[in-house]
């Protein structure tokens, strides 16, 4: 379990500050994807600080600091709800595909953690 836990972690903090950076680079993808589901370009530093923080807050589990891998995982699976919709709202469908990966992974990094405590 403790395997899963760390490769799952691992994974998604790498996605997250992957996609991060992407965001703060203004990669042609995400300006085109954010202008696609609404979401003004002002936002994608914020939404990148967001996802920085839950894979930041997700390598904290390494560190053996408690709470904060678990905050960051709610974080991330709330973040992600909010992507998800954004993209059902717009009715960009043909991709969501991508939101529901990061979602997925969220909600596996959150299972394995309160797995853990339990």
């Amino acid at each position: 379990m403790q395997l899963a836990t760390a490769i799952v972690l691992a994974v998604t903090a790498i996605a997250n500050l992957s996609i991060a950076g992407a965001d703060i680079a203004r990669a042609p993808f995400v300006l085109a994807n954010s202008a696609e589901v609404k979401v003004p370009e002002a936002w994608l530093p914020g939404l990148a600080f967001l996802k920085a923080a839950g894979g930041i807050g997700l390598l904290l589990w390494f560190a053996k600091v408690p709470v904060f891998p678990t905050a960051a995982a709610i974080g991330l699976v709330c973040f992600f709800i909010g992507a998800v919709t954004a993209h059902v709202r717009a009715g960009v469908i043909y991709n969501i595909a991508f939101p529901g990966a990061y979602l997925a992974l969220a909600i596996t990094s959150l299972t394995l953690l309160l797995l853990a405590h339990t």
